[in-house]
C-alpha cells in the first residue's frame, strides 16, 4: 500500500499546503478562513496521532 494513500498522510499534506500560503494579499474574510481550516486540521492531527504510551488500546479507521 502507497503510503500517500493514508488519511494521515493527506491530513499532514493538506495542513502542509495551508501553512504555505501567504495570506498578506487576501481579504480579512479569506484569512480567517485559512486560520480556522489550519487549526481545525491541527486540532485532527492531534486527535488522530496514535499514543505513545504502552496501554492505548485505541485503532483509528477510515
Amino acid at each position: 500500500m502507497d503510503p500517500r494513500n493514508t488519511p494521515g498522510y493527506r491530513l499532514h499534506r493538506s495542513l502542509t499546503n495551508l501553512k504555505r500560503i501567504e495570506t498578506a494579499g487576501l481579504d480579512d474574510a479569506d484569512q480567517e478562513r485559512i486560520e480556522a481550516a489550519r487549526a481545525l486540521l491541527q486540532d485532527v492531527s492531534l486527535l488522530t496521532q496514535p499514543q505513545h504510551s504502552g496501554d492505548a488500546d485505541t485503532q483509528i479507521e477510515s
